[in-house]
C-alpha cells in the first residue's frame, strides 16, 4: 500500500511521517526552530549583559517571586508531558484521547500565561515597568517574547483541536499535531533557560 492511499483505519504507526509532505513539513519545522533558537539566544546574551543595569529601579532579587514562578514553571513542564501523552495518542490512533490531550495542554498553558500576566502586574506596582532601566527592558523582552510564543502556540493547538474533530487523524492532520508538539517542547525548554538564567541567577548571583 503506497503512504498516500492510508485511510482513518488504516493509519500507519508514525501518520507524521507517512508522506513525503509530511516528513517535510517536520524537517522544514526543524529548521525554524534553529532560527528561533538563534533569536531567543540574542535576547538571552542581551539580558545578561543588562542584568546589572537597574538604575533607580528594583534589584532581581528584590523583584521575584520565586514560589510563584515555580508553580508557573511546574505547569508549563507539565504541559510539555500531557503534549508527549497527546502524541502517543496519535500514535495508538486513538483521535479522541489526541484531543483530550491536547485541550489539557491548552488549559496548562492559559494557566501558565494567567500567572505571567499576573507577575508582569506585580512588578508594574513594584515600579518595574518596561522603561525604568535597561534590566527591565531587557527583562520584558525576553519573557515577554517568551510569553507571546506560548499564546501563539495555544492558538494553534486550539485550531488543531478544531481540525481533528472536523476531519479526525489522517495522514494530512498528523504532522500538523506532530509540528506543534515540537513548537511546545521547544517553548518549554527556553522557559527552563529563562528560568535557570532570569530567575535563579537572579535572586543567587
Amino acid at each position: 500500500m503506497s503512504a498516500h492511499t492510508h485511510t482513518e483505519g488504516q493509519l500507519p504507526h508514525e501518520p507524521e511521517k507517512a508522506t513525503l509532505e509530511g516528513r517535510n513539513k517536520v524537517l522544514g519545522f526543524w529548521l525554524f526552530l534553529g532560527g528561533e533558537t538563534v533569536l531567543f539566544g540574542t535576547l538571552f546574551a542581551a539580558f545578561l549583559a543588562l542584568r546589572d543595569s537597574v538604575m533607580d529601579g528594583p534589584t532581581p532579587d528584590h523583584l521575584f517571586d520565586l514560589g510563584l514562578v515555580a508553580i508557573a514553571t511546574a505547569i508549563l513542564l507539565t504541559s510539555s508531558l500531557t503534549s508527549v501523552f497527546a502524541i502517543q495518542a496519535m500514535h495508538r490512533h486513538e483521535t479522541k484521547a489526541l484531543i483530550n490531550w491536547l485541550i489539557i495542554t491548552v488549559l496548562l498553558g492559559l494557566g501558565f500565561l494567567g500567572l505571567e500576566i499576573y507577575e508582569f502586574y506585580h512588578y508594574v506596582l513594584e515600579g518595574h515597568g518596561f522603561t525604568t532601566s535597561a534590566f527591565s527592558s531587557s527583562f520584558y523582552t525576553l519573557v515577554g517574547f517568551h510569553g507571546a510564543h506560548v499564546l501563539f502556540g495555544i492558538l494553534w493547538i486550539t485550531l488543531l483541536i478544531i481540525q481533528l474533530k472536523r476531519k479526525g487523524l489522517t495522514v494530512v492532520t498528523a504532522p500538523k499535531v506532530y509540528v506543534a508538539g515540537m513548537y511546545w517542547h521547544f517553548i518549554d525548554v527556553v522557559w527552563v533557560f529563562i528560568f535557570t538564567v532570569v530567575y535563579l541567577m537572579g535572586k543567587v548571583v
